[in-house]
């Protein structure tokens, strides 16, 4: 039996069963040496540790473009008091006993029926919420002005155009910063199959794989939003997960099914975050903003 590009077979059929049993004897040997090679890696766990230290899949994330702002396991990350670049960090109170946050909630004038849903989507999400629908000619400085004199930490914008939720705005009070993220992805909670009922416990908060300094700007936000005090007995949890410069975000309930056992059930919704823009201030200075450009390298990350 000739094997590789030496069969010349002029009927298809006999062409065919012979390649299937090329084929079925390559899986032998293959499983075979699998098996083998699984039988030495019990005996001797070292070897498999080489193994996988030895073939590492090469994937985007860990192929990324280097940045300088990532600061290496094991190091702390240089003073940024010398750096004018995306020092806005300090403006964020994460120290939440004394001043827990207290967020506005509002849309864009003429929102639709869309954003009052999301809304109320983000009012179980959201600490210490509380909605006012936007009127028209109220400008959103003259709104942060009158949420400054009432103590608000934060002012959350809903963006919806076209009868659809396209962002997120981001005030930080009272000075700023302010992010603006698109919105995509959107799951809505009934459409998540065997989804569970959030209570009014505070959950704990996850922040997922937030390295360069941008990064942890933005986790920064998100950490002066959620209180650093979680309650514990309702067992919920909201993970942030960025990968790739899109952030997911996840809300579950962990549920002990006996002392090692633990599943968890999803409360939804799902969506997903992309960072367009930051801004020093309320709305002013652009620090950073995402272009077209930015696409083209796949390997560079910015957060």
């Amino acid at each position: 039996m000739n094997q590789g590009n030496d069969i010349n077979i002029s009927n298809k059929m006999k062409r065919q069963e012979l390649f299937a049993e090329i084929k079925d004897q390559k899986n032998k040997e293959r499983h075979t040496m699998r098996r083998q090679r699984a039988k030495e890696e019990r005996e001797n766990p070292e070897l498999k540790q080489k193994r996988l230290k030895e073939n590492v899949t090469k994937t985007i994330d860990n192929m990324r473009v280097y940045d300088e702002t990532i600061a290496k396991a094991g190091e702390e990350a240089e003073a940024e008091d010398d750096d004018n670049d995306l020092d806005l960090m300090k403006f964020f109170n994460t120290n939440h006993r004394n001043h827990p946050p207290k967020i506005l909630l509002t849309t864009n004038v003429n929102a639709k029926k869309a954003a009052y849903e999301f809304a109320n989507v983000l009012i179980e999400i959201l600490p210490n919420v509380q909605f006012v629908k936007r009127k028209f000619g109220i400008k959103l400085k003259e709104i942060a002005e009158m949420c400054n004199k009432r103590n608000f930490t934060d002012m959350v914008i809903i963006n919806e155009d076209k009868k659809k939720v396209t962002g997120l705005t981001f005030m930080h009070l009272p000075e700023g910063p302010t992010f603006y993220f698109k919105i995509s992805s959107y799951v809505e909670v009934k459409k998540i199959v065997g989804h569970g009922k959030p209570t009014s416990h505070i959950p704990e908060l996850v922040l997922n794989n937030f390295q360069t300094k941008l990064g942890k700007t933005v986790g920064q936000l998100f950490q002066s939003i959620f209180p650093q005090n979680p309650d514990f007995e309702g067992r919920q949890v909201i993970t942030l997960h960025n990968q790739r410069d899109y952030i997911f975000f996840r809300r579950h309930r962990y549920m002990f099914r006996d002392e090692e056992k633990v599943g968890l059930q999803e409360l939804g919704p799902q969506f997903t975050m992309k960072l367009k823009r930051l801004q020093r201030g309320l709305r002013e200075e652009t620090e950073w903003e995402h272009t077209s450009d930015m696409d083209k390298d796949k390997k560079k990350f910015y957060l």
